[in-house]
């Protein structure tokens, strides 16, 4: 599995589960593409999907609750306040 990611920023991702008002989201080093290619087998496979997140935890969803992957690029924390 190819755990580089381009650049080095690291992938957001975004679950639905199925009758669960609130998402799962974290943020992992795998690529978009490795994090796709598991979604896409545990939905063909009706298994359990499971990832990494970027602090070495491990999320575990059956296939058969998964409401929505949202797979996106994370963005960059801003800090300090908004003058407005």
């Amino acid at each position: 599995m190819n755990t580089h990611v381009l650049g080095g920023l690291p992938v957001e991702i975004r679950i639905g589960i199925q009758n669960v008002a609130r998402e799962i989201a974290f943020e992992t080093e795998m690529s978009k593409e490795d994090v796709t290619e598991k979604v896409r087998a545990a939905v063909n496979d009706n298994a359990n999907l499971e990832l990494t997140d970027n602090k070495g935890g491990t999320i575990i969803v059956p296939a058969g609750v998964l409401g929505y992957v949202e797979i996106g690029d994370a963005t960059a924390r801003r800090v300090g306040f908004i003058a407005g």
